[in-house]
C-alpha cells in the first residue's frame, strides 16, 4: 500500500513533465500529436473506485491543461477516458474475472490484451480531445485522420514505455 503512495505521485509528475516539456513540442505537420501522459490512467489498479478514478483523471488533465494553455480540453478528455475505462475493462475481462489488486499491464494480462485495452481507451481519449479542440463537424475527416494517426503514434509510445517498465521490473 505504501508503494502506491510513493510510485504513483512520482509517475504522475514525470509523465506530466515529459508531456508538457517534450511531447507537446512534437507535432508532425499538425497531424500527429503524441500523448504519453494518459498511460497513467491506463496503469491505475482495476479495483479503483470510480470516484477516485475520475478525480485522478481530472487532476491529470488539469495539470496538462495548465501547462499547455488549453484549459478544459485535456481535463474533459481524461474524464471521458476514465469514465469509459470500467466498461472497457468489463468488455475485455477474462473468463474468471480479474484478480484482486491487479494492475492492467502486459506483465499481468499479456501484450495482446494490453494493446487492445490501450488502443480502445487511447482512441476514445483522442477522438474526444480532437473534436472538442475543433468543435465542429465540418472538418470531420481531417479530425478522424488526426485521431487515428495520433492514436497509432501514442499507442506505439505507450507500448514502448510498457516494455521498458516491464523489463525494469523483471530485472528486480
Amino acid at each position: 500500500m505504501i508503494k502506491y503512495f510513493v510510485t504513483y505521485p512520482i509517475q504522475f509528475i514525470l509523465l506530466v513533465l515529459v508531456q508538457v516539456l517534450v511531447l507537446n513540442n512534437i507535432q508532425y505537420s499538425g497531424y500527429i500529436n503524441p500523448f504519453l501522459y494518459i498511460i497513467f490512467i491506463l496503469w491505475l489498479p482495476i479495483e479503483m473506485p470510480r470516484w477516485a478514478l475520475l478525480l485522478v483523471a481530472t487532476l491529470l488533465g488539469l495539470s496538462v491543461d495548465i501547462f499547455s494553455d488549453t484549459i478544459g480540453m485535456h481535463t474533459s478528455a481524461c474524464i471521458f477516458m476514465a469514465f469509459c475505462r470500467p466498461f472497457v475493462l468489463n468488455l475485455l475481462a477474462p473468463r474468471d474475472g480479474y484478480e484482486v489488486n491487479s494492475v492492467p499491464n502486459m506483465q499481468n494480462f499479456g501484450i495482446q490484451w494490453f494493446i487492445g485495452y490501450a488502443a480502445t481507451l487511447i482512441f476514445l481519449h483522442h477522438i474526444f480531445l480532437f473534436f472538442v479542440e475543433v468543435f465542429r463537424f465540418s472538418d470531420f475527416f481531417y479530425t478522424i485522420g488526426r485521431t487515428l494517426s495520433s492514436t497509432f503514434f501514442s499507442l506505439i509510445l505507450i507500448t514502448i514505455t510498457q516494455f521498458l517498465k516491464y523489463n525494469s521490473e523483471s530485472k528486480r
